[in-house]
């Protein structure tokens, strides 16, 4: 449960449907990372900080969602917003997509239970095979700082204040005010839902 502030979801989610309508360029972006099927039917904006709890309580979910559908696409919003180490965390993810393992760094931050130091994001990073070295490199690429600011800006402008947070097909899946973990049953209803209006 991670919230900037309190406010209105019935109002939030029609000013985010709104804004994803008039910009969806700017709501999917070809830099920020892809699971599942890139060419996908439904696509899902995933919009989370690796030290946010729900959002962890959440990922069991998502990669429920992605083991049973084929025409899935989740594309991941690394929300950076908790605390220097949340920043630490995504900045490692985006730059690990040069490795091409970013599924295993992603996943695996998701599922550590505790709080994050740097030191366990790079140890993390060694043990799904990452070069550390070539990462902390790859981590200062000024492609990696304009995707983190892109994803900032957007929050803004789409109204997220908080993670994690769910857009599937330019539509909000509902959250509580205090942006609580979101289950199986909402997440698939929405997907359902995206599909039926095709």
């Amino acid at each position: 449960m991670i919230a900037i502030a309190h406010h209105a979801g019935r109002l939030a989610g029609i000013v985010l449907f709104a804004a994803l309508m008039t910009a969806p360029a700017a709501a999917q972006s070809s830099a920020s990372p892809v699971l599942g099927n890139p060419r996908g039917d439904v696509t899902i904006l995933e919009f989370s900080d690796y030290q946010c709890v729900d959002c962890k309580r959440s990922q069991p979910t998502m990669e429920r969602l992605l083991q049973e559908d084929t025409g899935l696409r989740i594309e991941l919003k690394e929300y950076a917003f908790i605390s220097p180490v949340s920043t630490t965390a995504a900045r490692a993810a985006l730059a690990s997509q040069k490795q091409g393992r970013y599924a295993a760094f992603h996943t695996t931050l998701m599922r550590f239970k505790g709080r994050l130091t740097d030191d366990l994001v790079f140890a993390t990073a060694r043990q799904v095979g990452l070069d550390v070295d070539r990462l902390k490199r790859d981590m200062q690429d000024p492609a990696v700082t304009a995707e983190l600011q892109s994803v900032a800006a957007l929050t803004k402008s789409l109204g997220i204040e908080g993670a994690p947070a769910y857009v599937v097909n330019g539509r909000m899946v509902p959250h509580s005010e205090n942006y609580d973990a979101v289950g199986y049953d909402v997440l698939k209803s929405a997907i359902d839902q995206a599909r039926a209006r095709k």
